[in-house]
């Protein structure tokens, strides 16, 4: 039931939410994972849209009755992608994509483990620290911790199906829709 579940991982800042965009604009049968999470939602955020919001007293439970694929906590919040909102796409015959940390692709491959895991890496670190630095979004100081957590995040590309450098977004993406269509 998993081979049309995408599990996508890689850097922050190497071009994965632009890939992810492309591939959903281009095939519409193909949806973007709404993660649950416990923090409040933000002017504008819609339930159900951007963010299943839940109650802390909803999110444990549900992660005491396994219903999550993977969950983490961040920045005293919780976030998880919830396994009845992913299993209703893929019985709608959606091709479901996650777009997820390290450990929460550690997570789902022990649940899920038919489905394709593809890694997004930069050419390089110095083009990634370019990128980083183009978006005007980080200070240096953050960027260098983005870098630092990027060092771990390749050093795991082997526990993925493919791996994908975003060298050249058309190119790229040609060649995640080439990967993602095989069966």
């Amino acid at each position: 039931m998993s081979k049309n579940l995408f599990v996508i991982a890689g850097p922050s800042g190497v071009g994965k939410g632009s890939l992810i965009k492309k591939l959903i604009s281009t095939d519409l049968n193909y949806t973007l994972s709404v993660s649950a999470t416990t923090r409040p939602a933000r002017a504008g955020e819609v339930h159900g849209t951007d963010y299943f919001f839940m109650t802390k007293q909803e999110f444990d439970k549900c992660i005491l009755e396994n219903g999550f694929l993977e969950w983490a906590e961040f920045a005293g919040n919780k976030y998880g992608t919830l396994i009845s909102e992913v299993d209703s796409q893929l019985a709608l015959g959606k091709k479901v994509i996650l777009e997820i940390e390290l450990a929460g692709v550690r997570q789902v491959k022990k649940l899920r483990s038919d489905a394709k895991f593809i890694f997004i890496a930069p050419p390089s670190l110095e083009i990634l620290q370019q990128r980083l630095a183009g978006r005007g979004t980080e200070n240096p100081a953050e960027i260098s911790d983005r870098i630092l957590i990027a060092k771990d995040e390749l050093a795991a590309q082997g526990e993925f199906d493919f791996v994908l450098i975003n060298d050249d977004l058309a190119g790229s993406f040609e060649r995640l829709l080439n990967f993602c269509e095989l069966d």
